[in-house]
């Protein structure tokens, strides 16, 4: 595979930083999950909206290059390795610098785009997940959004690490999602999706007063619902209400729309608005990228 390494396509094996670099040693960077469909790459301005507020967030947004210079990097990396649908992820930190906490005014940023081939999407597509998910809830908390901007998508994933690793630690049946809670017990998001239920008809998902990072499939799915008429909610819930639900999904860039077999081992499943508004994603991917 070929990386693109600070303006450079390099063999993956040679793709390597700085250990100066804050990146590595703070975590002190941002980046974008990008789906690639027939060598577009889907929602890609939403993408570059939240990656410049996110720099702006950490304070260097005027040392990154034009979102038409990045959109480029992208292109080039998919063409490098010949692929048209894909996985890729651009990431972009402070740079190296000396190692203290407090960072240097002048920013030489790194910036990086990995590449992995996906199955194509859209209608004639096929799902990345094998299977329904099972999702527990965890005691890990993410983190408050007065610490770190929760619509800020930085370097920093431990919240969603831990909460991982707090399903291994519990052992027997293995969930593919964990599912977080804020302080005064309302469900947020998983480690890397956004949650979606449906009760009595109505839509609904965590608002985004909670600390939750707004995934741009998410955004994707309240637009295709907005466009479809449906009732939609966004409001504060309890793990109970998920549970009672009749439908459930989580999204991401990955998985697109993935329904929710189960809550703690209580069964929720899909049903006909997921149905619904899976297709409606797939008529979008291939409207827009095939």
């Amino acid at each position: 595979m070929q990386f693109h390494l600070d303006g450079k396509l390099v063999p993956e094996d040679e793709a390597t930083v700085s250990v100066r670099d804050r990146g590595f040693a703070y975590g002190d960077g941002a980046f974008e999950t990008l789906r690639a469909y027939g060598g577009t790459v889907l929602a890609w301005d939403a993408h570059a909206d939240r990656l410049e507020r996110t720099v702006a967030a950490l304070g260097f947004a005027e040392a990154i290059p034009p979102r038409e210079d990045l959109h480029e990097r992208v292109h080039e990396t998919l063409d490098a390795n010949d692929l048209s649908d894909a996985y890729l992820k651009l990431s972009i930190t402070r740079g190296v610098q000396p190692g203290k906490l407090t960072p240097a005014e002048r920013v030489d940023p790194t910036i990086v785009v990995q590449v992995s081939p996906l199955p194509r999407g859209g209608l004639d597509g096929q799902d990345v997940w094998d299977e329904p998910a099972s999702v527990q809830t965890v005691a890990t908390r993410p983190v408050p959004d007065a610490s770190i901007p929760a619509d800020a998508k930085t370097h920093n994933y431990l919240d969603g690490i831990l909460a991982r690793l707090e399903l291994r630690r519990r052992g027997g049946h293995r969930a593919d999602e964990a599912l977080m809670r804020d302080a005064g017990g309302h469900v947020v998001e998983g480690a890397t999706s956004n949650l979606f239920f449906v009760d009595d008809g109505v839509l609904k998902t965590p608002s985004t007063d909670l600390p939750l990072l707004p995934g741009v499939t998410r955004s994707i799915v309240l637009q295709l619902a907005d466009e479809e008429g449906l009732p939609v909610e966004a409001g504060r819930y309890t793990v109970g209400d998920v549970h009672g639900a009749d439908e459930a999904f989580l999204t991401n860039t990955t998985w697109e729309l993935r329904p929710v077999e189960s809550l703690d081992d209580t069964p929720i499943g899909d049903g006909p608005m997921t149905a619904l508004l899976a297709r409606l994603y797939d008529q979008r991917v291939e409207h827009l990228c095939y």
